[in-house]
């Protein structure tokens, strides 16, 4: 493919995916294809010859779209939401022209500076404490990592490798496996399961403390369960706290966590993958309580800021305790501006070498949109699921099951959890609506979460209608159901009347 045609695919291309976000409440959110179904339409080789991209791209409308679930659809309510722009599009096709690999300064001096403005940029934005900002003398900064589950992953192994430096030297009588052999960390049993994985993949198990009724994890929780396990001779590694956990959007008690932590020397991670972008808002200030108090944080631009996956913003109040876990150089890593300026290596910061320009798309959405845009998109988000918090709670059949959490409300039918159940199973055959399941305290509730590239009031009037219509539907088929068959044939009798008196006025 030469300039020309790479001039005319590009411009066919965004005119496919401007077309397919202006049109997008045309298609159901999910899809109507089984398992198995794109194998059977592809070839099983590689073409071994060129093939013309006006081909391609009527393929991708042919087989690849009818297999997507329309995450930027309005009528998208499960998980949380994962945001995109036009600008953050436009960014990101400029960071894949430029194909850079930013592991280190001189490999795109832009790469890294670019993202050393844009994280302060967004560390002032959300009012976060001084110290995380790079600007400001000491070893806080911010950098961008791929994902939440990459952001905790680092803030558990740094935190269990400076653990283990500090217990050697303290007690040099122990061997290092006799050491990480006793290692442990806690989370809230609301926690993401990015958590629990953490765990698993550094070794180092993590107990899922149990919430409070309020689903609020709090520091006499944590004080129990460290002063347990130190009492049978374990060694508390780290904390890892969520502000808006996934089943419900709730807010571990930041502040009474950090005491407990700095008494016993624990680090404390905050995950606000979700919420953390409510730290911009005045109204959502509480929400900022204790971070000063954090040792690491993160926050998803991808979910709650109109930039696309992947861009997980993090932030470390002593990157150095990072940089000393996983420094590992080699003499082709190394430049003549190394360690001579305080600009960082990110590739120190983070589990691969490789890093993305992310940077780029963050900077055209934020200089597209301003302050002003990003904070009036998150009020619509929070505004629309009060409209909805406010139809479940004009119905009676229905129940919340915690507080309205910024853009979640979690509610159910009332009575057992098997109508809630069936009333989702007929949402999904219908797939209109798309949301899941939780469940806490032997209750099964739905999500309904605000997403969608530009989600309007007229959209949450259309997915109540649908949650509603379909338990009127289900109600009337239960009732139907337990009719004895004498009545069963008294009210197809009384119903084909009706129809017939329908009929009648129809003529």
């Amino acid at each position: 493919m030469d300039a020309k045609s790479f001039r005319e695919f590009g411009k066919a291309a965004v005119d496919f995916v401007a077309d397919y976000l202006e049109n997008i409440r045309d298609h159901d959110v999910l899809p109507s294809v089984e398992p198995g179904y794109l194998l059977e339409q592809l070839p099983k080789q590689m073409p071994e010859s060129p093939e013309d991209w006006q081909h391609i791209l009527t393929d991708i409308d042919r087989v690849i779209k009818p297999g997507i679930t329309h995450w930027q659809s309005p009528n998208m309510h499960a998980y949380y939401p994962t945001s995109v722009s036009y600008p953050s599009i436009v960014g990101e096709m400029l960071a894949s022209g430029f194909s850079v690999i930013g592991f280190s300064w001189i490999c795109s001096p832009a790469c890294t500076e670019l993202e050393v403005v844009v994280m302060d940029w967004l560390a002032r934005f959300l009012k976060l404490p001084a110290h995380f900002l790079h600007e400001t003398e000491g070893p806080g900064g911010g950098v961008i990592q791929g994902s939440a589950s990459e952001a905790v992953l680092v803030a558990v192994l740094a935190a269990r490798e400076q653990a283990v430096r500090r217990e050697r030297e303290k007690h040099p009588e122990m061997s290092e496996s006799d050491i990480r052999g006793k290692l442990i960390a806690y989370s809230s049993d609301q926690s993401n399961s990015c958590i629990e994985k953490a765990g698993v993949l550094a070794a180092m198990p993590i107990k899922l403390l149990p919430a409070s009724e309020d689903y609020v994890l709090r520091g006499p929780t944590l004080k129990a369960a460290i002063e347990r396990d130190v009492a049978e001779g374990y060694i508390p590694v780290i904390c890892i706290a969520t502000l808006g956990t996934t089943g419900t959007c709730a807010y571990d008690d930041i502040e009474s966590l950090a005491s407990v932590c700095e008494e016993h020397r624990v680090w404390l991670h905050v995950d606000a993958a979700y919420a953390g972008g409510a730290f911009a808002l005045d109204e959502c200030a509480e929400l900022r309580r204790g971070l000063d108090r954090v040792d690491s944080l993160n926050f998803n631009l991808h979910k709650f800021m109109l930039v696309n996956f992947d861009c997980a913003a993090m932030w470390l109040r002593d990157a150095n305790k990072v940089v000393d876990s996983f420094n590992v150089d080699r003499i082709y890593l190394k430049h003549k501006h190394e360690g001579h300026t305080q600009i960082p290596d990110f590739r120190h910061w983070q589990i691969p070498l490789g890093r993305r320009f992310r940077a780029l798309k963050v900077w055209i959405t934020f200089r597209t949109l301003g302050a002003e845009g990003l904070r009036a998109h998150m009020r619509k988000h929070i505004d629309l699921a009060a409209q909805f918090e406010g139809l479940v709670k004009a119905d009676s059949r229905f129940e919340l099951i915690a507080p309205r959490a910024l853009g979640l409300v979690c509610f159910r039918a009332k009575g057992d959890n098997e109508i809630t159940s069936q009333l989702l199973q007929r949402l999904m055959e219908r797939k209109k609506i798309y949301m899941v399941k939780a469940e806490h305290g032997g209750k099964l509730f739905l999500r309904f979460a605000v997403c969608g590239m530009d989600p309007k009031p007229t959209d949450i009037e259309f997915a109540w209608t649908e949650i509603e219509t379909q338990l009127t539907a289900l109600a009337a088929e239960q009732q139907v159901d337990t009719r004895k068959p004498g009545e069963i044939a008294d009210l197809t009798q009384h119903l084909t009347g009706l129809q017939l008196t329908h009929e009648t006025l129809q003529r």
